[in-house]
């Protein structure tokens, strides 16, 4: 039977002009960051940036883009965004856990700050802070620093005509600290998906005519995105995932959701699998034949 779904795929680079914060939970007073773009975060943002430039308004003022948000949800999914370089024509990611030290070195920088108590003319009492973020250049050799990654689109259910998604990824604003100018990013190429390629030049090209876009992994292949932890026999580290969102009868940005407990981007899959990329750009394992044996091209 055909499957009545067909996913576009668009490889997208974005340029990153200011720092990048995602937060990923204090230590301290270090607000650590995560060293790429999650899905929800890039979701978020795309929600936000159509809503206001199409002017959209719900008619829940709890969450006035809610209807935008719904449909990007069953129709819009991603990779994760991952910090790149450009040398030549060519971009390439660099992954955190493959040179742990080296990316630190190279991509994460931090900010001190503290409020000030003016009556007393010194520093409040408990606000120094210390913000981790992707810097928009390289540190070691001023390179600018790009984001890349990829975004599905099922075209025939999201028609740019109603929500012009398209178009808000020409200028996101990503992650925290938005109200100093931090996160912005903007688009520096975006293309579809070509015929038999890979994504990051390291997963093979994914199945696009399914429910939702699904990647063949083979065996020790890391994982590039969040993935379920009961999804089988995968060696890696384990994180609770949570963020905020907006809810009734709460402001903005007082509901956190709970999405469960995955394992982090970088984790091993043991064996070769078939993954789908789900909401959010979460990954889970698909249950038929997830363990066959496959021949890596």
């Amino acid at each position: 039977m055909t499957s009545n779904w067909h996913w576009t795929a668009y490889q997208v680079i974005l340029r990153l002009h200011s720092p990048l914060h995602i937060g990923k939970g204090k230590v301290g007073y270090l607000q650590r960051t995560y060293p790429y773009v999650t899905g929800r975060v890039l979701r978020g943002a795309l929600v936000n940036r159509v809503g206001r430039n199409q002017n959209i308004r719900g008619k829940d003022w709890h969450d006035p883009f809610r209807c935008i948000s719904k449909t990007f949800a069953q129709f819009l999914t991603f990779t994760y965004f991952y910090p790149a370089l450009k040398k030549g024509d060519v971009w390439k990611a660099a992954f955190p856990w493959e040179n742990e030290a080296n990316f630190r070195r190279r991509f994460l920088s931090s900010y001190t700050a503290t409020a000030l108590s003016y009556p007393s003319q010194s520093a409040e009492e408990n606000s120094l802070h210390e913000i981790e973020f992707i810097s928009p250049h390289t540190l070691d050799d001023g390179q600018p620093v790009y984001l890349m990654g990829y975004i599905f689109v099922e075209e025939q259910r999201l028609t740019r005509d109603k929500y012009d998604w398209l178009g808000a990824v020409n200028r996101l604003q990503l992650g925290g600290e938005r109200g100093y100018g931090w996160g912005d990013a903007r688009l520096e190429k975006l293309q579809p998906l070509k015929e038999g390629q890979k994504l990051f030049e390291k997963i093979a090209p994914p199945a696009l005519k399914k429910r939702w876009p699904v990647l063949q992994l083979f065996k020790n292949d890391p994982l590039l995105a969040h993935t379920k932890a009961k999804s089988g026999k995968i060696a890696g580290q384990i994180e609770p995932v949570v963020g905020r969102e907006w809810h009734d009868r709460q402001r903005i940005g007082q509901h956190l959701a709970f999405d469960g407990v995955h394992f982090m981007p970088g984790s091993n899959f043991l064996c070769n699998a078939k993954f789908s990329i789900r909401e959010a750009g979460y990954w889970q394992l698909e249950k038929s034949r997830a363990q066959s044996g496959g021949q890596r091209p």
